[in-house]
């Protein structure tokens, strides 16, 4: 018996069907992977398992009884918890506090149990594989530290059916195996977990099962060995994607943006010396934590660099602000596409003239005619999937919401573009199409830099690649010399 199932279950929105007689089910100590481009209706689905949605029609049963009338609550006395990419934590509580909230029932009155409180923390953190101290604060928690404080919630609330929603988005390698052994000791005890991810290396290391969706439907659901990588993105996509890092050879011109000796100590940034040149993709590789995108931010003037050079086609510039950058033609889109990459509140049309109001602009009033021409160009190029160019950035799925975050800063005619994480936590569909928009920049000379830490990305992408730990460049490798043992050798610090 399943100690999940879901039948035929539909949901529609304004009239648009998320969900089209989608059926999953869950068994026992299992791990379910569930995979789809965004927009194929995996949240929806995840969120009429949790109680948050109630389906038009279709059944849902837990353990083989019908849940009839569900909501969050009915959900957590069901044993159904959700861990998702960005955890729900109280950041100035302790790990302790917020695992008591998520626990404790008692009246306002009651005394609390501090002891008692740490000791349940202790033994729930123990349960998930951790030796996280009870007395911390959730403010100077990594985010995998945070995401075991979850799971240690979920175990407290004896939780049978788990769902993780991208667990590894902001995770390295080391911590992505951390988080694997606790999922194997939770299959051990008969957890189902329902693990969704776009990262298909782990769909195939740690999946019993995998179902697809796509346009609101279950496509297939397989045994992990019974499909292949192409065949999994075939069905993802409905067609074939012959290459993910479609990377071709572009006319390769003068160095456009160079660095000497430069050096922020707000940044911890120190002595990086990079060229990038007209029509090339400059990889920049490093653990979490080796300066990567303190770089980016010193290169775009958020925190201005105080020692050595920048230099734009053999000229010195000063850059102590994203105003001065952006003059000088430096376009930057952020990691958080979410926090920095787009205003989700504002339409894609003010989102995409954001950083270039001066060429839509009349008598210092935003002229609504060039605005609205510039977006519909961009929404056009970059094939944004969108009704309006007055929707919501926030209504759009992840990869679309990056597009915009991209035409904000192709708009500026950049003559350096810097994307850092440019494709985290989209489709496989989606990167394959920003992926081919980055090599059509650079075709049209644009010079790249590509934050990235996905090692396929890097070597599949890069022209060259400089790898970063502690703060410097430790070493540029031509794509011919490039390898992932090599990557990550400078990325530890082994230069030798």
């Amino acid at each position: 018996m399943p100690l999940l199932e879901a039948a035929a279950i539909t949901k529609s929105f304004a009239g648009v069907r998320a969900l089209k007689g989608v059926s999953f089910e869950l068994l026992e100590g299992e791990v379910h992977a569930l995979v789809g481009e965004n927009g194929a209706g995996k949240s929806t689905l995840i969120k009429v398992m949790t109680g948050a949605l109630t389906p038009d029609s279709g059944v849902l049963k837990v353990s083989g009884h019908v849940v009839a009338h569900h909501s969050p609550a009915v959900a957590r006395s069901l044993g159904i918890a959700a861990v998702y990419q960005q955890p729900a934590l109280f950041a100035h509580l302790t790990v302790a506090e917020n695992i008591a909230i998520s626990l404790e029932s008692a009246g306002l009155w009651r005394k609390v149990d501090w002891k008692g409180r740490a000791a349940q923390a202790r033994e729930l953190l123990e349960r998930a594989g951790s030796s996280l101290r009870p007395e911390r604060l959730v403010a100077t928690l990594s985010m995998p530290e945070q995401q075991i404080v979850e799971i240690a919630k979920a175990i407290g609330a004896n939780a049978k059916i788990l769902i993780l929603d991208e667990p590894t988005a902001s995770l390295e390698s080391h911590e992505v195996e951390s988080l694997f052994q606790v999922i194997a000791t939770l299959r051990a005890r008969g957890v189902g977990i329902i693990y969704i991810s776009h990262r298909l290396e782990e769909i195939a290391a740690i999946a019993d099962r995998v179902t697809v969706l796509r346009d609101g439907h279950t496509v297939d659901t397989r045994n992990r060995g019974e499909m292949d990588r192409a065949e999994l993105i075939r069905m993802m996509v409905g067609r074939e994607v012959s290459a993910i890092f479609p990377k071709r050879d572009v006319p390769i011109g003068g160095v456009v943006l160079e660095t000497r000796g430069l050096g922020s100590r707000a940044a911890g940034v120190r002595e990086v010396s990079i060229a990038v040149k007209s029509g090339e993709i400059l990889g920049l590789a490093g653990l979490v934590g080796s300066g990567r995108t303190q770089l980016a931010e010193t290169l775009f003037g958020l925190t201005p660099a105080d020692s050595g050079e920048i230099l734009l086609r053999g000229r010195a510039v000063r850059i102590a602000s994203p105003d001065q950058a952006i003059a000088a033609r430096i376009g930057y889109v952020p990691e958080d596409r979410r926090q920095h990459g787009v205003v989700l509140e504002m339409a894609i049309a003010s989102n995409t003239s954001m950083a270039s109001l001066g060429a839509v602009s009349r008598n210092g009033m935003i002229d609504t005619g060039l605005e609205r021409q510039l977006a519909r160009s961009y929404v056009e190029r970059l094939r944004i999937k969108t009704p309006s160019i007055y929707s919501e950035a926030g209504s759009l799925s992840g990869g679309n919401q990056q597009k915009v975050a991209l035409a904000r800063w192709l708009a500026i005619r950049p003559a350096v573009l810097i994307l850092d994480e440019p494709t985290q936590g989209v489709d496989v569909g989606s990167k394959a199409e920003i992926h081919k928009i980055m090599v059509d920049l650079a075709e049209q000379g644009v010079a790249i830099i590509m934050i990235s830490s996905e090692l396929p990305e890097i070597l599949g992408m890069s022209d060259r690649i400089a790898v970063m730990h502690a703060g410097k460049v430790a070493g540029v490798l031509s794509r011919e010399e490039s390898t992932q043992h090599r990557i990550m050798a400078l990325a530890l610090g082994d230069v030798g």
